[in-house]
C-alpha cells in the first residue's frame, strides 16, 4: 500500500495483549494454565482473529474507497502472500531444525506434535505447503490465509450490496460447522482424491465456524472506514449491563470449574467448544466485545497507554511468527514437563521470551520504517 495508514494505538495495544496471552498460554510452563481463557470461556485467539479482521476491513475498505476495488483486491493478495510465506517459513523450520532438535533431545511433546510428519515426511511436507496438513500451533496462519483469500469478495459485495446476505450465509455456515460440516466435506474430498492425510491432522480450527468472527470483524472495520461506526449511537445501558452480567458469569464459571466447563460431559462441552466456536462461547465473546466497544467509545474515560503492548501489536505478524519459533524451540530443547523444573526456570522462560518478542517487534518496525523512507527517496 502506498498510503500510510494512521495507526490506532488502542487497537495495537489490544493486539499486543492478545499476543502476550497467546505466548503465555502456548509456552510450556506452569503459567500456561492460568493464562488460558483468563476472562472466561474465551481465548486470545478469538480476540486476535476479530482484531485482525477489523484492521483488514478498516484498511482495505479505505483502500477501495480511495483507489477502487481492484486496488483493494491486489493489496489483499499481497498480504495473503506475505502471511503464506511466513507460514511456510515456520513450517520448514519446524520440519528441519526444530524436528532435529526434538529427536536429538528425545522430547515426546515435540514428537507428538509432528507425529504424522515423522511417519509420512513426503505427504506431510506437501500437505503442509498446500495448507492441508496443519500441526498444532501451526494451524492459525493457514486459517488466516484462507480468510484473507475470501475477504476481497466479501468486502466488495458488502460495499455494493450491503451485508445482510453475507451474514445470513456466514451464520448458516457457522451453524453447519456445529454439526460436522468440515469433516463431512473432507470425507468427500478424501473419497474423490484419495488424499492420505487424516482429518484430525488438518488443524484444530473449524474454518466454517471461525469465518463468522472474521466476517463480523470485517463488517465492523468497514463501518469504521466509512465513518459509520464513529457516528453510531451509544449502546443502551440495558445492553451494557446484560453484557457485564454475562461476562462476570462466564468469568466466575471458568475460575470455579476450570478450563473444561462440563467435566466428563463431551456433549455439553460442545456448547463452549473453542475449535467450533460453540454457541455459549460465542455469547461469551460478544459480551466481552460489547464491553470493550463501550469503554473504548466513552469520551470521558482516558485509557492508559502501554507502549510495550502497542509495539508488539503494531508488528503482529512478525511477533506471532517469533512466538511460534520460541514455543517450538522450547518444546524441542527443554520439553513440556514443567513439573520437573524449578519455578524460577519457568519465570525466566516466560519473561525472557516476552523480551525477545518485544525486540523482534522493535526490529520489524525499524525495518518497516526504513523501507518507507527508502521508497520516498
Amino acid at each position: 500500500m502506498n498510503t500510510v495508514i494512521q495507526r490506532r494505538w488502542e487497537l495495537d495495544a489490544l493486539r499486543g495483549l492478545m499476543l502476550v496471552m497467546m505466548f503465555s498460554t502456548h509456552l510450556p510452563t506452569r503459567f500456561s494454565i492460568g493464562f488460558g481463557q483468563t476472562l472466561g470461556y474465551v481465548s486470545a485467539a478469538e480476540g486476535f482473529v476479530m482484531l485482525s479482521a477489523f484492521m483488514a476491513g478498516m484498511i482495505y475498505t479505505g483502500k477501495a474507497l480511495r483507489n477502487g476495488v481492484d486496488a483493494m483486491r491486489q493489496a489483499f493478495f499481497r498480504r495473503t502472500l506475505t502471511v503464506y510465506a511466513c507460514h511456510v517459513a515456520c513450517l520448514l523450520l519446524l520440519f528441519t531444525l526444530i524436528a532435529a532438535l526434538g529427536l536429538k533431545f528425545d522430547q515426546p511433546g515435540l514428537k507428538n506434535l509432528i507425529g504424522y510428519y515423522l511417519e509420512n515426511p513426503v505427504s506431510g511436507l506437501l500437505g503442509g505447503m498446500l495448507l492441508i496438513y496443519n500441526p498444532p500451533l501451526l494451524d492459525i496462519l493457514p486459517l488466516y490465509v484462507m480468510l484473507l483469500l475470501i475477504s476481497p469478495w466479501i468486502l466488495a459485495h458488502g460495499m455494493r450490496h450491503g451485508w445482510r446476505g453475507i451474514f445470513i450465509v456466514s451464520t448458516a455456515l457457522w451453524l453447519a460447522a456445529q454439526f460436522g460440516l468440515s469433516s463431512f466435506l473432507y470425507g468427500i474430498l478424501v473419497a474423490v482424491t484419495g488424499l492420505p492425510i487424516p482429518f484430525r491432522e488438518t488443524g484444530s480450527f473449524e474454518t466454517f465456524a471461525w469465518q463468522l468472527l472474521w466476517v463480523f470483524g470485517l463488517w465492523l472495520g468497514s463501518l469504521d472506514a466509512s465513518g459509520v461506526l464513529q457516528r453510531r449511537k451509544s449502546f443502551s445501558p440495558r445492553l451494557v449491563w446484560t453484557a457485564v452480567v454475562l461476562a462476570l458469569t462466564f468469568f466466575a464459571w471458568r475460575h470455579m470449574v476450570g478450563q473444561i466447563p462440563f467435566p466428563g460431559n463431551e456433549t455439553l462441552n460442545l456448547w463452549l467448544d473453542k475449535w467450533q466456536v460453540g454457541p455459549l462461547r460465542l455469547l461469551n465473546f460478544l459480551a466481552l466485545l460489547v464491553i470493550v466497544m463501550h469503554v473504548g467509545s466513552a469520551r470521558h474515560i482516558e485509557l492508559p497507554r502501554f507502549k510495550f503492548l502497542e509495539t508488539m501489536g503494531a508488528a503482529s505478524l512478525p511477533v506471532f511468527c517469533a512466538h511460534l519459533v520460541l514455543v517450538l524451540l522450547t518444546l524441542a530443547i527443554i520439553g513440556d514437563a514443567f513439573d520437573e523444573r524449578f519455578d524460577w526456570m519457568d519465570e525466566l522462560l516466560l519473561s525472557g521470551g516476552l523480551v525477545l518478542l518485544y525486540l523482534s517487534a522493535a526490529a520489524a518496525l525499524r525495518f518497516r520504517n526504513r523501507q518507507r523512507v527508502s521508497k520516498r527517496h
